[in-house]
């Protein structure tokens, strides 16, 4: 039988045996005995926790409270108050335990994404293995309706995924021999084979959940704060509780010991701090797994009170703003041919990654003999040299072009201009395009509906490309043409330039924008699933590259940290206005009893909203 059974089957017999003691005609002795039998069958465990902790040197908590308060109430001849507020405290408790383990399973169902078991393929036999115990480069089966265990690459079969537990979007995504699949993704239609790239410890589906297990750690201010108001508050109320009992009686003509010492009991149970205490940890916790079920991955409640105030957002453009998908949309030769001037960019950017590398060799289209290069120098933020067939050959921007004394063509196209030269001369230019997100406008334009004042782009591209996008996208302010190390200049001058007390956000792609994301007072890495650089150099991770993610984050913190505020503003005005009647005899214990199981159950109510982000 599960423990909160039990809890309401003792509070059932409890209450049975206090009705009875209200209905019996009895007095005197026979009376007190009949309230004791439920008081200690509903509130026995609170008074042995209370004498443990007080054994233990932890005087002041909630169950020191109610102990003193339930048995002072016993002492002045208020046996059904007694029992009662026991009796409704047990039931605040039994409902505050639901609500948290409400909360705790829809957080575990959303992240209940870890494989129990992977299926190693040895030989002509499947074996049924512990995903901690397959190595990289070994072969798993992934049957229909399995979990993906571990990171790998489709070495055979084809399928559609379903990645939902993992960015939040319902939509399948097909995987073929040869595509990328990420642990914590089912398997739909076909059987896949799949050669391991990474071990269990270090793939997706891990470090997933390690930073929601992780992110509770990371405590906001206004949690540190409850924290330590609890320690001193406590104190204060029972020592403020005494003074109320035992003062007036001794100064003021006619009062009776009786009369204070009763509201000095009502003050006890309303000062019980757990509405604070439990609905605060549990409204940042709520929020971080609301987040989780939209696609976002935010490591702590302090990451969170900080995205709620953010005013500034600062984008990278590719792969954040733009798909990062380049392909060559115009080639301009001068004194060679069109098929040329294309082959010999392609061969010098053929030992890059580069997405304008890659769109270079996919317009090129045929295999590249890697004797005909020579050794490659790169130019970070420039481009490439090397020699080709004995050609010298130069491939990059305008930067680079400058720099080799070369005179290059200055075009208006709206696209990343790659300028090739050939033993010194110029030999003309090739165009690249970028698409812009779906949603990269909708985003935007969100952002500000929300309440984030300024938008802010850096890129790399020409100032004719960068400037394109942000008139495109309705962002406020542009800067081109940067090197890594001038983002971080630039992402510095925002920052000594913004509003006090409000946060400055940076979006990026998580792989070469590290430092200014940890620079930032947020940093976010969009579609970064699964780049360790993004994972530990970013405060908020989203599980997809929708641009709209980062609208998600802001608003969800914003609705997170406003529930927060409302709990504490409710909570503190309910139970000082309570304290101030009770102090003055114009409250009685059942109101006291709603000023804190009432107002502990609405706040956990309101908390629990935060689990319901849209």
């Amino acid at each position: 039988m599960s423990k909160q059974k039990k809890v309401i089957i003792r509070l059932v017999i409890g209450g049975i045996f206090f009705i009875l003691a209200l209905t019996l005609p009895v007095d005197g002795i026979l009376k007190l005995a009949l309230f004791l039998l439920p008081y200690f069958i509903i509130g026995g465990d609170v008074l042995r926790k209370a004498l443990r902790n007080i054994t233990n040197g932890q005087v002041f908590d909630e169950n020191f409270l109610m102990a003193i308060a339930t048995v002072g109430a016993f002492f002045v001849g208020e046996y059904p108050e007694g029992v009662a507020v026991m009796l409704f405290y047990q039931l605040g408790e039994l409902f505050q335990s639901y609500a948290v383990n409400h909360s705790r399973k829809s957080i575990a169902s959303l992240m209940d994404i870890r494989p129990d078991t992977a299926n190693l393929v040895v030989g002509d036999k499947i074996e049924e293995v512990d995903p901690d115990d397959v190595s990289i480069g070994e072969m798993l089966l992934v049957r229909p309706g399995e979990r993906v265990p571990i990171d790998g690459i489709v070495v055979e079969g084809c399928s559609t995924l379903d990645t939902s537990a993992l960015t939040g979007e319902s939509v399948p995504r097909e995987v073929a021999e040869g595509s990328e699949v990420l642990s914590g993704c089912i398997n739909g239609s076909g059987v896949l084979k799949i050669r391991t790239t990474k071990e269990f410890g270090e793939s997706t589906v891990a470090k997933i959940l390690d930073l929601v297990e992780n992110a509770s750690s990371k405590k906001a201010q206004y949690e540190n704060f409850i924290t330590k108001f609890a320690r001193y508050y406590t104190p204060a109320v029972v020592i403020t509780a005494l003074l109320l009992a035992v003062i007036p009686p001794m100064l003021l003509e006619g009062a009776l010991w009786s009369d204070w010492i009763y509201r000095a009991l009502i003050f006890l149970v309303v000062s019980c701090p757990c509405a604070l205490v439990i609905s605060i940890p549990l409204g940042f916790f709520g929020g971080i797994g609301g987040a989780s079920r939209q696609g976002v991955l935010i490591k702590g409640g302090n990451y969170m009170e900080a995205l709620a105030n953010a005013q500034t957002v600062v984008f990278d453009k590719t792969g954040t703003l733009t798909k990062g998908v380049f392909r060559v949309a115009q080639i301009c030769p001068k004194d060679v041919s069109e098929e040329y001037l294309l082959e010999m960019a392609a061969c010098a950017e053929a030992h890059s990654s580069h997405p304008i590398s890659q769109s270079l060799k996919t317009a090129y289209g045929k295999e590249i003999a890697a004797p005909r290069i020579g050794v490659v120098r790169e130019i970070a933020g420039h481009g490439v040299r090397t020699v080709v067939d004995g050609v010298d050959v130069a491939a990059g921007n305008d930067k680079l072009m400058t720099t080799l004394g070369i005179d290059a063509d200055q075009p208006e196209a709206a696209g990343t201009v790659v300028h090739i030269a050939l033993d010194g001369v110029y030999a003309g230019y090739i165009v690249i395009a970028d698409e812009i997100k779906e949603n990269s406008k909708a985003a935007l334009e969100k952002l500000r509906q929300i309440g984030v004042q300024k938008t802010v782009m850096l890129t790399g591209d020409s100032k004719t490309v960068g400037e394109a996008v942000a008139a495109q996208l309705g962002i406020d302010e542009v800067y081109t043409q940067l090197l890594p190390a001038d983002k971080v200049d630039k992402v510095e001058k925002l920052l000594n330039a913004k509003v006090q007390n409000s946060t400055l956000v940076f979006v990026g792609d998580g792989i070469n924008d590290a430092p200014v994301l940890t620079r930032s007072d947020i940093g976010i890495a969009m579609g970064a699933l699964g780049s360790d650089a993004a994972i530990e150099a970013a405060d908020v991770v989203l599980m997809n590259d929708d641009p709209m993610g980062v609208a998600k984050a802001v608003e969800i913190s914003r609705k997170t940290i406003r529930i927060v505020k409302q709990n504490i503003v409710f909570a503190l005005l309910i139970k000082g206005g309570v304290l101030v009647l009770g102090a003055f005899g114009m409250a009685n214990m059942w109101e006291a009893v709603f000023a804190d199981v009432g107002v502990s159950v609405i706040a956990i109510l309101n908390s629990i909203r935060t689990l319901n982000s849209k």
